[in-house]
């Protein structure tokens, strides 16, 4: 195959080098007849006009996306961003026509100049998975429980190869699996979707969806229920994919960071409509829309180290059941003006700027000359001033403990067996975890899926005097917990805010009585419990005429609020956060991480946080512990460990966390981390990381087996640093193979 493709080239009087990846597939005759490969300057693979998507409801017809038009072209990168609601999702599933028959679907879709809108579902079938394809959210939903994965990519095969031999469609099978990296891939092939980590179900899910080389290839949300190390390898496997079959990719997500890597163009949505759109350095570097704006400045910098308050974006987007008829951002918009109610902008070209072949940059809004590199957005949207604690002048030696952890242990024994039961292994989930919160301190915990977080949060809130290790709490130790009294004097230094609010909170209970429960377990007079109440909803930023509604009445953000305000009733000294706005859109997440600042120098609180988003730390915590298979392998000020880690996991989550900021992103250095956590029955013997770390692969044998053999302790960095670590060689030189650095421009 690579002689026919060098003599095709040759021929053309061109080398390989000078073909782009998707030009050498179809030189090496992978594309299937009549599918011939455009000039990607001139034609595009997918155009969408006008596209209008209507949903009859009970209430009215909601008018879910408003006019969309884009051109996408060969191997180029489309990233649509917006709120949940603004129609990027729908978007997609009208393009492949997926959505159900009572959706109401107007305008024009062409696929390489063939329209897909009115077609059958038969029809759409044969492009579905050949010439287009999709990669959903959620990959366990997606694979089928009761076939193998080789099944599943060898079905995608067979529909549209059906003159394929079952031989080839197996070795096409293994090529797949071993081009996402999945390794032993003929192995796995007969392996089910439950027997693959989340990772490696997104990895299977995108062999699926490039197995026919389609031309076009949608990523709804691929990463977001990833750990950031699973997130870097998928997005590192889709831009290999996009390499491998030249595929125009649209990427559809909430992240600003993903798409600063890896777009080449984007359209912000709104309101189902887009409000601007233009190259990727037009929108991060000269956005001139001011929803735009407030999505940049809402997002936590994970490389920036100097306080500021987030942009937030407040109130809801509208209810598209009533088409707007001014600008549909202009209820939320800091600078609407009467003007701004007058009609529905249009998309505006923005003077000066040159699209050099991709999406043009145009905003919506009749400001837009007003706006530039000049504008602060931070003034615009009049973020607030970084709150003052009284404790911010006070050293940490001198502040009050409020919770100590000294050697705690949580260990699972593995069973095997139905009748007769016999322990075949140990999960250690905590092994010998110990730290401190001092006054006005936020602690966070990060670390991978599985790595020992939650279970963590588990024993600091199980308040047993038989467990393994001693939790002190406010002075009291869980060893003294033998009586409800101090069981409940513990839980009153201690309260927990969960991940999802929909979940925590009782739909049942109205407010009022959400926010009453715990002011009752606590004793509190009924004449004190209503004014406590309003206290509290006006503390955390809500409406006190709201607490005779119920949980569903509220947006997320505002959930959130009502579950912090629950948390905060009986005055905690501790608040124990457990992803608090990894459920929620960005520019709500600002609004909640901003609470969040305040109430801790206003009430003097001390957190302890739990999250994967590593960007949210850095903005809100003081010290950060990392952990990795039940241990603290780095732990420190947040500064100290962000600005020098000093273990290679701590590097690698690091520079896993994407950046939104395009000239970064594309140059910046990442460690991609191979494989996934290793099995409890299969835990290293010296080194937990050592099986995945970036530093011992690239050691001499001699070193390595010290990695194997000896368990390294946390080491102290010399002082003032206030940073612990727990690594051999922490300035070893890092393996090749697991560095990725994408220059793309």
């Amino acid at each position: 195959m690579s002689h026919e493709m060098t003599a095709s080239a040759a021929s053309a009087g061109l080398s390989d080098s000078d073909l782009s990846p998707a030009e050498r597939l179809h030189v090496a005759g992978l594309h299937a007849a009549g599918r011939h490969y455009t000039d990607a300057a001139t034609d595009a693979v997918l155009s969408v006009r006008d596209l209008n998507v209507r949903f009859n409801t009970e209430n009215g017809v909601v008018h879910a996306v408003r006019g969309i038009d884009f051109d996408l072209r060969p191997g180029k990168t489309l990233g649509i961003v917006g709120e949940s609601g603004s129609g990027k999702s729908v978007t997609s599933m009208a393009i492949l026509g997926l959505l159900p028959d009572t959706a109401q679907v107007s305008g024009s879709v062409r696929l390489q100049g063939k329209e897909l809108l009115g077609l059958s579902d038969k029809a759409m079938c044969q492009h579905r998975g050949h010439d287009i394809a999709m990669v959903f959210q959620d990959p366990l939903s997606s694979l089928t429980p009761v076939y193998s994965v080789g099944t599943q990519i060898i079905e995608a095969l067979t529909v549209h190869n059906p003159t394929m031999s079952k031989q080839a469609k197996e070795a096409r099978a293994v090529e797949l699996l071993g081009m996402v990296g999945i390794p032993s891939p003929k192995d796995r092939l007969k392996a089910f979707p439950h027997e693959f980590s989340g990772g490696m179900r997104q990895r299977v899910m995108i062999a699926i969806a490039i197995a026919n080389n389609p031309r076009v290839l949608i990523a709804d949300e691929p990463t977001t229920a990833l750990d950031v190390t699973i997130q870097a390898q998928v997005l590192e496997v889709l831009h290999t994919a996009q390499e491998e079959t030249g595929a125009a990719v649209v990427m559809i997500t909430h992240d600003l960071g993903v798409v600063a890597g890896m777009a080449d163009d984007i359209m912000v949505m709104y309101a189902g409509k887009p409000v601007e759109t233009g190259s990727v350095d037009d929108i991060y570097y000269n956005p001139r829309m001011p929803y735009t704006m407030g999505l940049l400045g809402a997002v936590p910098r994970v490389d920036v180290a100097e306080k500021s308050s987030l942009v937030p974006i407040e109130g809801i987007p509208p209810n598209l059941i009533h088409t707007p008829t001014g600008c549909s951002f202009a209820p939320r918009c800091p600078l609407a003006s009467d003007s701004c109610l007058q009609g529905e902008p249009e998309l505006w070209p923005v003077p000066g700027d040159t699209t050099g072949g991709g999406l043009p940059h145009q905003a919506a809004c009749i400001k837009t000359d007003s706006l530039g590199l000049e504008v602060d957005v931070r003034e615009v949207f009049k973020a607030p001033a970084v709150p003052e604690s009284r404790f911010d002048a006070i050293p940490r030696a001198e502040r009050r403990t409020v919770l100590e952890l000294r050697d705690v242990r949580k260990h699972f024994p593995l069973m095997k067996g139905a009748l007769i039961k016999r322990r075949i292994g140990t999960v250690k989930a905590v092994d010998g975890l110990s730290f401190d919160i001092r006054e006005g301190e936020c602690f966070s915990i990060v670390g991978e899926s599985g790595c020992g977080k939650t279970t963590t949060l588990l024993e600091i809130m199980e308040f047993h005097k038989d467990q393994d290790g001693e939790v002190v709490i406010g002075g009291l130790s869980n060893k003294q917990a033998a009586d409800a009294k101090t069981k409940g004097a513990m839980r009153k230094e201690l309260q927990m805010v969960f991940q999802d609010p929909t979940g925590a909170l009782d739909p049942r209970f109205t407010v009022f009585e959400v926010l009453s429960e715990p002011l009752e377990n606590a004793g509190m007079p009924k004449a004190q419990i209503r004014q406590r109440i309003l206290e509290l909803m006006e503390l955390v930023g809500l409406q006190p005429d709201h607490v005779n509604r119920f949980p569903n009445q509220f947006s997320g953000g505002q959930r959130q609020r009502i579950g912090i305000a629950r948390a905060l009733a009986v005055n905690p000294k501790l608040v124990v956060l457990d992803e608090p706005v990894s459920a929620l859109d960005v520019s709500v997440q600002a609004g909640v991480i901003n609470l969040l600042d305040q109430l801790r120098a206003e009430l003097g609180l001390s957190y302890l946080m739990v999250a994967h988003d590593l960007s949210v730390v850095r903005h809100i915590s003081n010290r950060v512990a990392v952990m990795y298979l039940g241990k603290i392998v780095e732990i420190g000020d947040v500064d100290s460990v962000f600005d020098n880690p000093r273990h290679p996991y701590t590097r690698a989550l690091l520079s896993a966390i994407p950046v939104p900021d395009p000239v970064q992103e594309r140059t910046r250095e990442r460690i991609i981390l191979q494989g996934d956590l290793p099995s409890p029955l299969e835990a290293p013997k010296g080194c937990n990381f050592a099986t995945r770390c970036p530093v011992f692969a690239a050691l001499p044998p001699a070193k390595q087996e010290k990695c194997l053999t000896l368990e390294p302790a946390l080491a102290a960095v010399p002082a003032p640093t206030d940073q612990q670590f727990a690594c051999f060689y922490p300035d070893g030189e890092l393996d090749a193979d697991m560095l990725v650095v994408h220059d793309t421009h």
